[in-house]
């Protein structure tokens, strides 16, 4: 089982429609027919598609391919749009003190993405900066009030959770597990599942502007390369995450602002 991590999809240029902005967040949204280009490729290759709703759904299918997209921007109705055409379902983790705000979904269209069979789940309340840095009292408050708004506005009790920013320790998942979330996806590039306290914590290999079709679809059936490219350039930005501490972030978006006002 490989899962994907995507953010944004959105018309074509329209980058600012949806989701966080700025350039460290363009560089996640995909344009309508840049994602369509890929979920035709990965429906080409992979057997199956799947959600994960609790830890009883989570399995041994080495051929499915699950799609994660974080934030909650308006983005994710182009998503599920697309995502149903193929036959797919998404995961949508929405961060909920941005629930309703210009570029976000509202609560009656997270419930409708719900009811049409995509999972929806917490990322947050307010997307720390350094979720793993939070204090516990601060991370507990974090999952348990974005899964009450969430859980209210689904019907139900979710279970299911991403960690923002990509900030994840073993601190984030044992509140996680405490909170009553049963499945939590990280950023790291792996399909190693690991279990902390009862909760499931999956890897996830990230979709950014600029990896072709081709090469998701690579990743989505498992293959090597592309797989260990990641890992390798992930483990060499924690480090830099680790050692810049919060100077890292103003340096990486500094950097990237730069990068899309001098292409714009």
């Amino acid at each position: 089982m490989i899962t994907l991590l995507y953010h944004d999809v959105v018309p074509v240029g329209q980058f600012s429609t949806s989701g966080f902005s700025g350039g460290d967040a363009d560089i996640y949204k995909l344009e309508i027919p840049v994602f369509r280009e890929h979920l035709g490729e990965i429906g080409s290759r992979v057997e199956s598609s799947k959600t994960l709703a609790s830890a009883a759904t989570v399995g041994d299918d080495q051929a499915s391919v699950l799609f994660t997209f974080d934030d909650g921007g308006r983005g994710a109705l182009h998503a599920a749009e697309l995502l149903e055409q193929y036959g797919f379902r998404g995961h949508f983790f929405i961060t909920t003190d941005w629930i309703g705000k210009s570029q976000f979904l509202a609560l009656a269209e997270i419930r409708e993405l719900h009811t049409r069979g995509h999972v929806i789940g917490s990322h947050s309340c307010s997307h720390p900066a350094r979720m793993s840095s939070c204090s516990r009292a601060q991370l507990d408050e974090q999952w348990r009030e974005s899964l009450r708004v969430l859980s209210d506005a689904c019907g139900e009790r979710l279970r299911v959770a991403s960690v923002p920013g990509g900030y994840y320790s073993r601190k984030v998942a044992e509140t996680a597990a405490a909170a009553g979330i049963e499945v939590l996806f990280n950023s790291e590039p792996t399909r190693e599942i690991i279990r902390v306290d009862g909760c499931m914590v999956l890897g996830r290999y990230s979709v950014q502007q600029g990896l072709s079709a081709d090469t998701v679809a690579c990743i989505a059936c498992g293959q090597w390369a592309p797989r260990a490219q990641q890992y390798l350039y992930w483990n060499l930005k924690k480090i830099a995450k680790q050692v810049g501490g919060s100077y890292y972030l103003h340096l990486r978006k500094s950097l990237l602002n730069r990068e899309r006002a001098r292409t714009s």
